[in-house]
């Protein structure tokens, strides 16, 4: 045996990610870097050039005959289905030929023999519209009388919500607006399509949902799924932005490659991209809050209503999350939630790393703001004084919180952040006056984790031992850059304790493992570990047997050790030990498969088990603002987080700064505005500010809670890390706003919207010492 009695990345260790130096040094291939089969042709869309409205002519003749084009695609060219609606509710086609309800809108496609020359093409379609009033925001929306894109959800428990509000000793109505945001990938859409003989086609995407995609396109072309296949190695971000919204390039690119016989690649520039796909929601919330003097919350009315888009999309799973986390942290002895998906002339708005839940956590911590401002307390006291704790366990949806850390994860970061200290040298600037004003807050996150839709919580995984004991691993989950094939890969590592040198990290592909869940919900690590691990214990098995009949000893003396097999006194290397397995006719490759157990939801009575556990975690940040320009700067963010056992402290660590950095944008500068044609104006880096580097905090201390180990049987214990981590910067938020309402010495709740952005910042000093 060797020296070292480790494996080489085995779960738990703080292992690079398997394509980090790929990363850095430019060798990682994305789908635009694939070697182009020959003669492969390009494709653009023609989008329409109004937001509401229907098209009365449509003249392609200038953009046929344009240098270069080899075809022009329209909706009468689809020889299947002309609809790409995620949930089936046929709202979303893949062209339109008539009625026009966002502008952007596809209507045509131009294939050509380079993409330059297809994009200029298409600028030479000539189309008129009748016009027709168009509705961009919530209000316009409901001013207008539009409809819900999906049926909206009630959460209620407790007692008669009017009856407990009226009766409240304190009480509180108050609005809060919330942006959307765009996804903003490094690498941007991109499908290519290589058609094959009879009805075959193969696609290489930029996906979170392969599954889907192959559906999708199956659909338009009118064959069977086994005719599509999609693959995907990796994506440059997703973060929810392609877990549908892909489904139109795949689409578009095998129509166009079926058609021709050619291979066809779709990339939309960057701003075309951001103009035709979905965003995070928006919201307008309304609450009407009861408590009592000590802080207790009473009751909680709530009304969530999101500007949608022009199609259902995942609206409806999105929004009933929103409500899901309406509670946050907190318990709520009264409670009615409320959503209205409401239809508008924009985008439709689709999947963002937190799927609503951001937005519902928000309107918690903006209730416990404006409770401790009314009773001129500290923040941190009345969240702790409504925290869920035995006998106030009961969420809005009547799911029990079983695995609730908080408390201990909250004072922990209490202590280390040194938060009272620094909260009382706040208050001390601030009463010197002055242009500069600082603030502090603490929040907590208490995330669910699973798809709410339940039959998405399953996932199955490939694993194939080859003869000289090199391991093959495929399953069913996307990577795009969160470390989630190394994480998987280690799983596999442990079973077998093995390094992870010895595995093969494949690409994901519909040829290899179907019917796949998107990579989401922060599930991929639970999921597809899962799957992994079940076929790594199914090839173990057969090992084992194999062992005892073999060598004639008991199966229990039978171990794995790191590169070796012990049986019994004997030991082999792990090759020869397989290649004797081989010799054998022992079958060396399994498939996997996992389903998250013990939950069910009721979405008609709002009652059920939507999540198999919570993530937990909580930040303290530190802000100074600038009172006469209302920029904001954070000084110091604090962070402690709950991940389980985590299997890949590095890759956590990595996920949770770069969650935090990302949800700062969210709440701080990431703006998105229509103008008064419904034409999307920040539609490219240069009018749409994510976060630099410069924006990070000048401080960042990032700690997993390395205490922690999930109480239920995932995998290797550990918990998800993708989304949960994103609300820990509403802590910047709050901070922001108490810095804001020092100008009133503090007995104002400011209402900051979100983003903050240093209009909207300044605009709130002012109102506020209009107010003193």
């Amino acid at each position: 045996m060797k020296d070292d009695p480790r494996i080489r990345g085995a779960a738990h260790d703080s292992l690079a990610h398997d394509s980090a130096i790929k990363h850095v040094t430019g060798r990682a291939e994305y789908t635009d870097d694939l070697t182009e089969p020959v003669d492969c042709l390009h494709a653009y869309i023609g989008g329409a050039g109004i937001a509401h409205g229907r098209i009365t002519e449509l003249d392609l003749s200038a953009v046929r005959a344009a240098p270069g084009v080899v075809a022009v695609l329209g909706a009468d060219d689809i020889p299947g289905r002309n609809d790409i609606s995620p949930t089936g509710r046929m709202d979303e086609p893949i062209f339109t030929s008539d009625l026009v309800e966002f502008h952007g809108q596809p209507v045509f496609a131009v294939i050509a023999t380079s993409r330059d020359l297809a994009r200029r093409a298409c600028g030479l379609a000539k189309l008129s519209y009748s016009s027709m009033p168009h509705a961009t925001d919530v209000d316009s929306a409901e001013a207008g009388g539009y409809p819900d894109v999906t049926p909206p959800l009630t959460l209620q428990r407790g007692d008669d919500i009017a009856q407990v509000l009226d009766g409240a000793p304190n009480r509180i109505k108050g609005r809060l607006r919330v942006g959307g945001q765009d996804h903003m990938y490094l690498e941007g859409q991109i499908a290519m399509a290589i058609p094959g003989e009879d009805d075959e086609v193969t696609l290489f995407a930029s996906t979170q949902h392969p599954s889907e995609a192959q559906h999708m396109v199956a659909h338009a072309l009118s064959v069977p799924a086994n005719a599509v296949v999609v693959n995907v190695r990796r994506m440059g971000g997703g973060f929810g932005g392609k877990e549908t919204q892909m489904n139109l390039f795949c689409v578009i690119a095998a129509l166009a490659a079926k058609k021709l016989g050619r291979a066809v690649k779709l990339r939309p520039d960057r701003d075309q991209d951001m103009e035709i796909t979905g965003k995070r929601h928006d919201f307008r919330i309304d609450y009407d809050l009861g408590f009592d003097d000590t802080g207790q919350i009473l009751a909680v009315d709530g009304l969530f209503v999101a500007r949608c888009g022009w199609s259902s999309d995942l609206s409806g799973p999105v929004t009933d999350r929103a409500l899901f986390h309406a509670d946050n942290a907190y318990f709520y002895p009264a409670a009615r939630l409320r959503s209205r998906p409401i239809k508008t002339n924009t985008v439709s708005n689709t999947a963002f790393r937190g799927f609503g839940g951001p937005q519902g956590v928000i309107a918690a911590e903006r209730m416990i703001e404006e409770i401790a401002y009314a009773l001129g307390r500290d923040p941190l006291e009345i969240r702790k004084a409504n925290f869920y704790r035995e006998g106030h366990d009961i969420t809005p949806y009547h799911q029990r919180v079983e695995d609730n850390i908080l408390l201990r994860l909250i004072n922990e970061l209490e202590v280390s952040s040194e938060y009272q200290a620094r909260r009382k040298q706040v208050l001390a600037f601030n009463a010197q006056g002055g242009v500069i004003r600082k603030g502090i807050a603490l929040t907590p996150v208490k995330f669910g984790i699973s798809f709410t839709a339940t039959w998405y919580n399953q996932a199955g995984a490939l694993v194939h031992i080859y003869n000289d004991g090199s391991i093959h691993l495929n399953h069913g989950g996307t990577e795009m850059g969160q470390g989630l094939y190394t994480k998987v890969a280690q799983v596999v590592a442990d079973a077998f304790q093995v390094d992870v040198d010895r595995i093969k990290i494949t690409k994901t592909t519909t040829e290899k493992v179907p019917n796949t869940s998107a990579t989401a919900a922060s599930s991929g690590s639970d999921l597809n570990g899962m799957a992994a691990l079940d076929a790594c214990n199914q090839i173990k098995a057969r090992l084992t047997e194999f062992a005892a009949r073999q060598w004639q000893t008991a199966p229990d003396t039978i171990r794995f050790l790191p590169g070796h097999v012990a049986i019994g006194q004997k030991i082999l290397p792990f090759e020869d030990f397989i290649h004797a397995a081989y010799m054998a006719r022992v079958q060396l490759s399994a498939a996997g498969f996992y389903k998250t157990p013990e939950i069910h939801w009721d979405r008609a009575a709002g009652k059920g088990q939507p999540f198999y556990y919570f993530a937990y975690g909580a930040a303290v940040s530190e802000v100074s603002i600038d009172t006469l320009s209302g920029e904001t700067r954070v000084d110091r963010a604090d962070v402690l987080h709950d991940v389980g056992r985590s299997l890949n402290p590095a890759l956590d660590l990595g996920q949770v700064e770069g969650a935090f950095v990302q949800g700062m944008g969210w709440l701080t500068s990431e703006e998105l505005v229509w103008d008064d044609q419904g034409r999307l104006r920040t539609h490219a880096p240069s009018t749409y500010k994510i976060p630099l580097a410069s924006d990070c905090p000048r401080i960042f201390n990032v700690r997993l809670a390395d205490w922690s180990e999930n109480v239920k049987p995932t995998i290797k214990r550990s918990k998800a890390v993708g989304e949960p981590p994103f609300m820990l910067p509403i802590s910047v938020l709050e901070a922001i706003s108490m810095a804001v309402a020092s100008v009133a010495d503090y007995r104002i709740c400011p209402r900051l919207d979100a983003p903050a952005t240093p209009e909207r910042v300044l605009m709130a000093v002012e109102r506020l010492r209009g107010a003193e």
